[in-house]
């Protein structure tokens, strides 16, 4: 006798209390009135691949991953995607039904369709990309633009040296800017993109001369608390294209929704309400 099991999905991280992730896959699970859960889970870095060996045990069909386990779960996975590997982080696991399980990387993916969603007359192969941090984050950033047909993509970061390492993994397509210099570097590109934490909530502004803005760019933010930063508010009033951090966060959470649930979700504005409230 066979029983239909309801699929379990979550995100896992150390904290999690912030994760915006349960309202946003909850209100996909009850718009599109499918029977599932979405559960947010503290893992300790401890108890990382023991957690992932029970969770297919207790009926997960997968689970996004957040910081500090998006690199520490690439080397427990039995299959990583190639932009995975080549970001150097998962954020979204799909478990099989032998316990293994496979890793993912949508971030990228979530960036460049917030861009599409909402700057829809960008062209990657107009000009380069300016793009300032050089985390995780910024590593997504540049794979997803590299593989979108961006021509150049230009890096500054406040330690030069990570900017420098991260553009010498990608070859000559990629170049880092001196921090000091970011101004010029901002003034010379069609899109410009702010990785870092700075500028959200609790944490220090972006400093940096803005004054290279002008009518005709993209500029976009990852942070999204606030949806619009200084960064952005700026960029408004010198004529530029703004989208903000929030529809990466909606975009990225698609392929495991689909994945997981069977069903590939929209990107809405009851979506985006939903998530923020």
């Amino acid at each position: 006798m066979s029983h239909e099991s309801i699929p379990l999905a979550g995100v896992i991280g150390f904290p999690i209390i912030h994760s915006r992730s349960p309202q946003l896959h909850g209100h996909w699970l009850k718009t599109l009135g499918l029977r599932g859960h979405y559960v947010p889970m503290e893992v300790h870095p401890d108890n990382l691949a023991e957690a992932l060996q029970a969770l297919p045990k207790l009926g997960f069909v997968g689970v996004n991953v957040t910081m500090p386990h998006k690199e520490a779960v690439l080397e427990l996975a039995s299959h990583v995607t190639d932009r995975a590997s080549l970001i150097g982080a998962a954020n979204t696991l799909i478990f099989r039904e032998d316990g293994t399980f496979h890793a993912d990387n949508t971030d990228g993916y979530g960036f460049i369709e917030n861009l599409r969603q909402n700057a829809p007359d960008w062209d990657p192969q107009v000009g380069p990309a300016a793009i300032l941090g050089a985390g995780g984050a910024a590593r997504a950033v540049v794979v997803s633009l590299l593989d979108a047909g961006v021509p150049e993509v230009m890096i500054s970061n406040r330690t030069q040296l990570r900017a420098e390492r991260l553009a010498q993994d990608f070859g000559n397509r990629v170049t880092a800017v001196d921090w000091g210099h970011a101004s010029r570097m901002i003034g010379e590109a069609a899109l410009v993109v702010n990785t870092t934490s700075l500028g959200m909530a609790d944490k220090p502004e972006l400093k940096v001369n803005l004054d290279g803005l002008h009518a005709g760019q993209v500029v976009t933010d990852i942070v999204y608390n606030p949806l619009k930063t200084k960064l952005l508010a700026r960029a408004e009033a010198q004529g530029c294209v703004t989208v903000d951090g929030l529809g990466m966060l909606l975009h990225q959470a698609v392929p495991g929704f689909e994945r997981w649930f069977g069903i590939k979700p929209k990107v809405t504005e009851a979506l985006r309400d939903a998530t923020l409230g």
